[in-house]
């Protein structure tokens, strides 16, 4: 799944830590980045997410029913 433009990173974490499985970023160098790890979390977020906007992400779920709760934080987003 890919989302764009995510101006609020604080609510995309709380959706991410509502998802029943893992959530992983995919980075543009292939790398797979559990964003449920609270480690991971917090250095992707000083690497990757150093802007108050999040212009592009590829993420995947290790549990189809969280795609769902996805998109209904990018629906949400978008309003």
């Amino acid at each position: 799944m890919k989302l764009r433009n995510i101006t609020n990173v604080e609510k995309f974490l709380e959706t991410v830590d509502q998802c029943k499985g893992d959530v992983y970023l995919t980075t543009p160098q292939g790398d797979r980045l559990n964003l449920k790890s609270q480690l991971t979390k917090m250095l992707a977020m000083t690497s990757v997410f150093d802007s108050a906007e999040i212009k592009e992400m590829d993420l995947e779920f290790s549990n189809p029913e969280d795609v769902s709760t996805m998109l209904l934080f990018s629906m949400e987003a978008a309003c």
